[in-house]
This record gives structure tokens, sequence and C-alpha cells, in this order.
């Protein structure tokens, strides 16, 4: 007895279509693999929409949505979200994220829509023999070579006139990067008084500095104090403007008896004059002058009804401003300081970059420069999980966001150390491909 299953029936591309998709699939999970993480201080853009069945439209999320820098921890601070980490997160699961935790934050019915769009990456830093030694723009797909050739190729052989020049140059970059620190220290201070809700600001640096850094510290202390007048009289305007609202209640409710006396007074001439009519005392069209009357008064009533109304909606307007104002300073402080932190960063990291390039030109000041045909030896300094680790490279290694190049010149008759020919293991995953 013979078994028919029914799949000797099939059409003959059904095993075609069967490839086709696992070979979509396998695309697919390519491409997520493929998906570029977000390293620190990398500015990003986060836009946030909602579908307002009310308005018939959507609505953008402006005090929440915004430019924000990761910071060296791999964290962003969203308004209402605090503290979101985007370790091992692409833009889209960045976003997703961002969206479920507002849902479930607010207590939403959908969740909103979130885009992330990446401004700007963090730059590389090349040092040593090079031109033009310091920090470039990162762009995808970078090589060492390019590195190179963005920091001007390599230097050609110092003499010994060259080399004070290059001396002053670094030393006059150390001066200014220090002078930069000292500045952004003094605005960090001055916002983390703020972001505490301080009502008077002296900067402790202040005491230990003289010249130029007490004046920068002094102009921090102005602006705190501006800005703290801003805010208390902004309070103090909507204080009055609520206040000068209840006062205007309080009036027109009095408004408001009067006219309830008029309209009684008014009725009761009314039925005077009705009874007299009927005796015949007086004509019919006192009657109608009379009723005119009462309806005039009831109008006035009304109306002042009506603006008594208007007025507690102004009071109730003027509350939610009232609110908001604290709301909306916190919210603008915590975004200047964490853009301000980002650039403190990188800050430090310039200068330790600059004192690295001082003493290599210190060191190599008193040498002509290479016997023989010279040779470019590679670095990689790259920063991972709050360690630095250094790999030897070539022309055709990778650079990832945040990395230091080091280009050193040697002697043909030197041995370099061994080339690691690709970092691709090393390389952040998603940036370079």
């Amino acid at each position: 007895m013979i078994l028919h299953t029914g799949f000797d029936k099939l059409p003959r591309a059904v095993p075609r279509l069967v490839a086709t998709a696992s070979a979509l699939l396998f695309v697919l999970n390519v491409g997520a693999a493929l998906a570029s993480p977000i390293f620190p201080n990398t500015k990003i853009r986060l836009t946030l929409v909602q579908w307002m069945p009310t308005k018939g439209s959507y609505e953008q999320w402006a005090a929440v949505g915004g430019e924000y820098t990761v910071s060296d921890q791999g964290t962003i601070i969203v308004p209402l979200l605090g503290a979101v980490s985007v370790e091992n997160k692409d833009e889209a699961a960045l976003a997703s994220d961002i969206s479920k935790k507002l849902k479930e934050k607010i207590g939403l019915v959908d969740e909103p829509a979130a885009t992330i769009e990446i401004l700007k990456y963090p730059p590389i830093y090349v040092v040593g023999d090079v031109k033009n030694p310091g920090e470039y723009e990162f762009r995808n797909g970078m090589t060492v070579l390019q590195a190179l050739a963005v920091g001007g190729g390599q230097i050609r052989a110092r003499d010994a006139t060259e080399s004070p020049q290059a001396v002053f140059k670094l030393v006059g970059d150390a001066k200014e990067i220090d002078d930069s620190i000292m500045r952004c220290a003094a605005k960090i201070e001055r916002l983390e008084a703020e972001m505490a809700g301080q009502t008077t600001f002296r900067s402790k640096q202040k005491q230990s500095d003289d010249g130029d850094g007490a004046a920068v510290y002094q102009q921090e202390e102005a602006i705190f104090s501006a800005r703290a007048n801003e805010l208390t009289r902004q309070t103090k305007s909507l204080n009055a403007l609520r206040d000068l609202l209840s006062s205007e209640i309080s009036v027109l409710e009095v408004k408001i008896k009067s006219t309830d006396a008029n309209i009684n007074s008014a009725q009761q001439q009314l039925n005077s004059t009705i009874a007299l009519i009927e005796r015949g005392a007086l004509v019919a069209t006192r009657q109608a002058e009379a009723e005119r009357v009462i309806r005039a008064y009831q109008n006035e009533r009304l109306d002042l009804t009506v603006l008594i109304m208007r007025a507690r909606q102004s009071i109730s307007q003027t509350t939610r401003d009232l609110e908001g104002l604290a709301d909306r300073r916190q919210t603008e402080i915590a975004s200047a300081l964490q853009s301000e932190r980002a650039v403190m960063s990188s800050l430090q990291v310039k200068k330790i970059t600059t004192q690295k390039v001082l003493m290599e030109t210190l060191a190599s000041g008193a040498s002509l420069g290479p016997v023989g045909k010279p040779k470019l030896e590679y670095t990689v300094v790259r920063n991972s999980g709050g360690k630095s680790t250094e790999t030897p490279a070539s022309e055709a290694t990778s650079m990832g966001p945040g990395d230091v190049l080091k280009v050193t010149l040697i002697a043909a008759s030197q041995t370099p150390a061994p080339i690691s020919p690709d970092m691709s293991a090393s390389t952040p995953q998603g940036v370079g491909q």
C-alpha cells in the first residue's frame, strides 16, 4: 500500500522560493550584525513625535527631543527619563529603548515615534612625526593612511633651527588648552550651582587663581546673578498677574451682587406696575418698559459672569506657566552641563596629546633625523572600557572614533615592531566597514 503525502504535487518553484527566503533572511541578519553602535562623546539628535487623534496631526516633543552628547560612561541625560545607556546600541535600538521607557514612564497608550540621528562622531588624533599633528574629524571607513594624510603626511627631518619654533608652538597650544580648561571648569561649577538650586554662587577656585583666572570666575558669578535675577523677575511677574486676576474676580463678584440687587428692585417695580395697570391707574406700556430694564440688568449679570470665567481661566494658565518655569530652567541647565562636561573631556584628551607631542619634540630636538631611508611605524591607541590599549598597525588598518594614531619616523637600519595587517578584530563594530 502506497501513501501519498501530497508533497510530490507541489510546484517546482517552491524549492527556489524557500532558497530565496533563506538568502534574504541571511542578508537581514548580516545587516543587523553590521549595525553601528554609538560611541562616547558622539553628538546625536533625538526627535520625538506623537499622533494626536484630537488634533488629527503629529505633535513634536520639543522639550524632550534635541541634541545630546554621549558621556564617557556611555549615557545621555533625557528629560523625564534621566540617564539612558547607549552601550551596545545603534540608532534604531536607542530610539526604540527611549520610546518604550517614555511609554512606561508617562503611561501612554502608544509609544511615541522616536528617531536618532548621529550628528558628529568623536574626533581622531594624529600625533608623532607628522606635519600637522592634532585633532581631526572622523569619517566612516577611515584608515591609518587616510589619517596620516589629513595630518599632513610624514614630517621632514628637523634641524636645529626648526626645533625651537615647534617647541614654542606646542607651548602656546598647551597654554591655550589650559586656558580653555579653566574657562570650562568655571562654567561647569556655575551650572552645578544652578542645578543644585543655590541662591548665591561664590567660586571655590577663584581664591587659588589670579589675573585672567579670577576675571573668568568673576564673569561666571555675574552670569549666575543675572540668571537668578531673571528667574526671580519672571516668578514675581507671574505671581503679580495671578494676584491681579484674583482681585479682578473679587471686583466682578461685587458687581454681580449689585446687579442682583438691581434685578430684585426692578422686579418689585415691575410687580407694582402690573398691579397698577390691572387697576387702570397706569397704561400697559409701562409694563414693557419695566421688563426691558430687568432684561438689561440680567444681560449685564451674564457679561460679568463671563468675565469671571475668563479671569479664572487666565489664573489657571498663569499657574501652569509658573510651575513649568522651574522645570524648563532645570532642563536647560542639565543640557548645558552635559555639553560642557563633554567639552571638558575633549580638552583633557587634547592636553594629554599636546603634552606627549611636546615631550617627543623636546626629546628629538637635537636629532638631525634618521640615518638612511626613513620608514614610518604606526601605533593606534584606543580607549575601550575606560582602558587605553596600544596596537601596532599598518596603513590599511581601520581607524575608529576617538582613536589616537601615533606616527614614528624610524631609520631603515632599525627594526620596527611587528605590525598587525588588520585591526578589524578590535575595530569598533560597524565603523570603518
